[in-house]
C-alpha cells in the first residue's frame, strides 16, 4: 500500500461545515462515499459532519467543472460503480477536488443547498455488487473455531500457506438498518435419526470489514502483488449473519450454504483506501517457524490499517426501557489478520478471476486474542457454553428477536485524525 498522504489528510484543514469540525466520525479528513434516495432517483452523496453533500447538485453549481467530462458523468450515476471503474488515480483526484472546496470558505455560497443532513437521508447500497466472497483471514477467529472442533489441531495444514474463502451470496447484501428475518433451514440434533426443518436457534453476528473493488481485470488475467492497491476502492463495516445450527449440518462437504445467505449487511458509507492511508502500520510479523508467503502474495510494502471495530447488543427490552446497547466486544484489526487484504485482492485473482467494480471482499470474522476481542458469538460464548451475562440480568448464548447488532469502527493513528465508518445495523425478526 501506498503510504504517502496529501492536503487532504492534513489534520489542520477544516470545513465551512460547521458540525464537521471535531466530528468524530466524519470530519474533513474522512470525505467517504454513499448513495441517498433523492427526490429524483439516487446520488451519489458525501458524508462531511452531519450532513451530506449531494454530489450532482454539487456539479450542477459549478463545482467540478475543471475534472473530465467522463469522471463527472461518473458521478452523476446513480451507484458507486461507474465511478470505481475509472482509474485509482482519478478517485484521488475528486477527493482532493471534494476536500479543497469543503475547505474552501468561498466555496460555501456555491456549495451549501447541496447539503442535506444526514438524519434527513434515506440511504441505499453504496453500490451493485456484482460478487461476494467472504475469506477466513483472521487467524485467531480460524484458532477459535478449530480448537471447538478439532482441539489438538486447530488450523488446518493449508491455513498459513494460502488465504481460505467462499462465494457467498450477491443478492442478499442489504444497507444498514434493514431487518434480518431469522432463517429456516435443515438441522439435526444430536440424539435424532433424521434432520427437521426449523427457525435457526443458533442465530449470530460476524464483525468483518467488506473490501469494495474498483478498476476490472480481464477473465485470465491476474491481479499482481505489486498493483493490488490500485483495485481497493475502499472499506465498509460488514455482518455476515451466521446460522450455526444450519452450518453444523449442511457445510460439509462443500462449505457454507443456506447458513450464510439469508443475509448480510453493510454499512452505507464506503470509507475510501484515500482516506485510510494515515492510519496504514506494517503487518504483523509472522510467528517463528510459520512459512513466508510464496511469490505471489508478496505485496511490496505490505500493511494493514489500525482500527478500533466494536459490536454492541439491544435487545428489545432495552430498547423498550431505553436502556443503551451493550458492548459485546472491542477487537484491533491490525493484530488480527494473517493475510492483508491487498493479499486477499491478489490471491482471489491470481488463476484468472475477473474482479468488477462493486465487487465485496469479506475479511471473515475479526478476532483478537481476548474473549473481549471475539468477534462472534460463537466464540465470545464458546458454542453457547459460557453465555453472556447483560446488565439486566438476562443471558444471551445466540442471537434473539428483537435483538438489534451493531458494528462500528473508528481509523485511530498518532498526529492524524480519527475517521469512522458510521454503523452497521440489523434488527432480528421471527421466522
Amino acid at each position: 500500500m501506498t503510504r504517502t498522504t496529501d492536503r487532504s489528510h492534513d489534520p489542520n484543514r477544516r470545513s465551512w461545515v460547521a458540525s464537521a469540525h471535531d466530528h468524530p466520525t466524519f470530519p474533513i479528513q474522512n470525505l467517504p462515499w454513499g448513495v441517498a434516495e433523492m427526490p429524483h432517483g439516487p446520488a451519489l452523496v458525501i458524508a462531511i459532519g452531519d450532513d451530506a453533500l449531494v454530489v450532482p447538485q454539487a456539479l450542477n453549481a459549478g463545482w467540478g467543472g475543471e475534472l473530465p467530462q467522463a469522471l463527472q458523468a461518473a458521478l452523476r450515476a446513480p451507484t458507486l460503480n461507474a465511478l470505481m471503474a475509472r482509474p485509482a488515480a482519478e478517485w484521488t483526484v475528486v477527493r482532493l477536488a471534494l476536500s479543497d472546496a469543503l475547505s474552501d470558505p468561498t466555496q460555501a455560497d456555491r456549495l451549501v443547498s447541496s447539503l442535506r443532513p444526514q438524519a434527513e437521508c434515506r440511504m441505499q447500497l453504496p453500490m451493485r455488487v456484482g460478487d461476494y466472497t467472504d475469506f477466513y483471514a483472521s487467524v485467531h477467529h480460524a484458532t477459535n473455531v478449530g480448537s471447538m472442533f478439532r482441539p489438538d489441531n486447530p488450523l488446518l495444514p493449508n491455513y498459513k500457506w494460502v488465504p481460505i474463502g467462499y462465494h457467498g451470496r450477491a443478492s442478499s447484501i442489504v444497507v444498514d438498518g434493514t431487518p434480518i428475518r431469522r432463517p429456516r433451514g435443515q438441522t439435526r440434533a444430536p440424539d435424532a435419526d433424521a434432520p427437521s426443518v426449523g427457525p435457526s436457534r443458533s442465530l449470530d453476528h460476524e464483525l468483518e470489514l467488506g473490501l469494495v473493488i474498483g478498476g476490472a481485470n480481464p477473465l485470465g488475467e491476474s491481479v499482481p502483488a505489486g498493483s493490488a492497491h490500485e483495485r481497493l476502492f475502499g472499506v465498509v463495516l460488514l455482518n455476515d449473519w451466521s446460522a450455526r445450527d444450519l452450518q453444523a449440518w449442511e457445510y460439509q462437504p462443500l462449505g457454507p450454504f443456506l447458513a450464510k445467505n439469508f443475509g448480510s449487511t453493510i454499512s452505507p458509507w464506503v470509507v475510501t483506501a484515500d482516506a485510510l492511508r494515515p492510519f496504514q502500520v506494517p503487518m504483523p510479523a509472522r510467528p517463528e517457524g510459520d512459512p513466508a508467503p510464496l511469490p505471489y502474495l508478496q505485496v511490496p510494502d505490505d500493511a494493514t490499517w489500525n482500527l478500533e471495530l466494536s459490536v454492541h447488543l439491544q435487545t428489545a427490552a432495552m430498547a423498550a426501557r431505553g436502556d443503551a446497547p451493550w458492548q459485546v466486544s472491542r477487537t484491533a484489526f491490525a493484530g488480527a489478520m494473517y493475510w492483508s487484504p491487498l493479499q486477499l485482492i491478489t490471491h482471489h485473482a491470481s488463476n484468472g478471476c475477473d474482479l468488477r467494480p462493486g465487487d465485496l471482499l469479506g475479511t471473515g470474522t475479526i478476532s483478537g486474542p481476548t474473549p473481549e476481542s471475539r468477534g462472534c458469538l460463537l466464540e465470545r460464548t464458546w458454542r453457547g457454553a459460557e453465555p453472556l451475562t447483560l446488565p439486566d440480568g438476562t443471558q444471551r448464548r445466540f442471537l434473539e428477536d428483537g435483538d438489534t447488532l451493531t458494528l462500528s469502527g473508528q481509523a485511530v493513528a498518532s498526529g492524524a485524525v480519527t475517521i469512522g465508518f458510521g454503523v452497521c445495523r440489523g434488527t432480528i425478526v421471527g421466522a
